[in-house]
């Protein structure tokens, strides 16, 4: 007997495809190095803690609490305090199941539907469908090679103003920006906060790839510099591994009792919590410093296959850090067309529009470098040089080099 179950689903919602694998290059999402995951030393970590404090998994939050496992945030404390400049105090860290949570969590507990939101212009991709979701509008503000234009946020508040408007918050990723791979450097940082204050405005910080630098140097964060207003959302996903799921809210207990207030999960996963503050606390700089070395190498090899393949017909800067590049196709390119193009003949891109609300998003494509191996990187570009050149005519020769037909 046959029976529409489906016919029983919220209308609005799309039905998902199944899972048929990765494609053999996938430069998409927020994959990291295989590699480079600490496999042996999570192990020892899992064993430790286990033998340790194993029998409180018996209990919901592991007898820390709410806000999540106490070693943890007492880690993240720590190195909050050393690489960002921030004072937290524990009590004011909400471990969360990945950033994605933390964002869904925030927009819960501070968006009502009609309020306004200050978002950059090229942006992480699941924040524009999470405000439209919430019913949000959206001011955009362009950015640039050191991350949002002040100055246009400062006339955008301005108009704001003089129209009545009180913003509920800026959402921003001042270090290492998705996807553009920028560092708002200090003094845009310190105008940023200023102007805020000025205004009364909240700052909604996204700090996901702040670990992923270089030179492991970088400016305060946003929450250093104005703590009273900010909420600084971290993970361990691009540091660690994505699939751990773990990530944070640090936030005035003010609002962070608000935000726990919407979390109706019973505790996000413990035993993820406990293996990770274990690993941390002997392993995490150590580790962070190898991974961003194999990034880095990662990166050199994508750019020498889009010299090699596309030559000067593409544009784009060297990110400080991160996984992501974003490069700007040749003129004729629509980027949503080639992504679908490529994506059938086994090429995964981000296209433009999926990550910038700006006039030239179709040509631009977001590549993440982070998991595919030198070798598939350099293959994928050339395979996606071809299709380029197949379906828009882009130039046949990339840097010196006459592709292969």
């Amino acid at each position: 007997m046959s029976f529409d179950i489906a016919a029983f689903a919220r209308p609005e919602l799309a039905e998902s495809p199944r899972w048929t694998g990765f494609p053999p290059f996938n430069f998409v999402g927020g994959h990291n190095d295989e590699t480079s995951v600490p496999v042996e030393a999570l192990r020892a970590a899992a064993d430790a803690v286990l033998g340790r404090e194993g029998r409180t998994l018996g209990t919901y939050f592991l007898q820390s609490g709410p806000l999540g496992y106490r070693p943890l945030r007492d880690f993240l404390a720590a190195k909050l305090k050393r690489a960002a400049g921030m004072s937290v105090d524990p009590d004011e860290i909400l471990l969360t199941s990945g950033s994605l949570q933390g964002l869904d969590l925030v927009n819960a507990a501070m968006l009502t539907p009609g309020d306004t939101v200050i978002v950059e212009e090229s942006n992480y991709g699941g924040i524009f469908p999470r405000l439209q979701r919430a019913g949000a509008r959206m001011v955009t503000i362009p950015v640039d090679g050191q991350g949002m234009d002040v100055d246009a946020f400062a006339a955008a508040l301005a108009r704001l103003k003089a129209d009545g408007v009180r913003p509920k918050f800026l959402y921003i990723i001042p270090t290492v920006h998705n996807p553009t791979g920028t560092i708002m450097p200090l003094e845009r940082r310190e105008r940023v906060a200023a102007l805020c204050r000025e205004h009364g405005l909240p700052i909604f910080e996204d700090e996901c790839y702040s670990d992923l630098i270089w030179s492991g140097e970088r400016p305060p964060a946003l929450a250093a510099l104005a703590p009273e207003r900010t909420i600084h959302v971290g993970s361990f996903s691009k540091s660690i591994a994505p699939a751990l799921r773990v990530g944070y809210i640090v936030a005035p207990w003010a609002i962070l009792s608000r935000i726990l207030s919407a979390k109706h999960d019973a505790g996000s996963g413990a035993l993820e919590q406990m293996v990770l503050a274990e690993f941390c606390a002997a392993h995490f700089d150590d580790h962070v410093a190898k991974l961003n070395r194999a990034l880095e190498a990662k990166l050199d090899a994508l750019i020498a296959a889009l010299d090699e393949h596309f030559g000067a017909s593409v544009e784009f800067s060297r990110p400080p850090g991160g996984i992501f590049l974003w490069v700007k196709l040749p003129e004729g390119v629509d980027s949503t067309r080639l992504a679908e193009i490529a994506a059938a003949k086994g090429v995964a891109v981000n296209p433009g529009r999926e990550w910038s609300r700006g006039g030239d998003a179709g040509r631009w494509i977001r590549i993440c470098f982070a998991n595919p191996c030198p070798e598939t990187i350099r293959e994928g570009i050339g395979r996606l040089a071809d299709i380029c050149h197949a379906e828009f005519g882009t130039p046949e020769i990339g840097g010196n080099r006459r592709r292969a037909s």
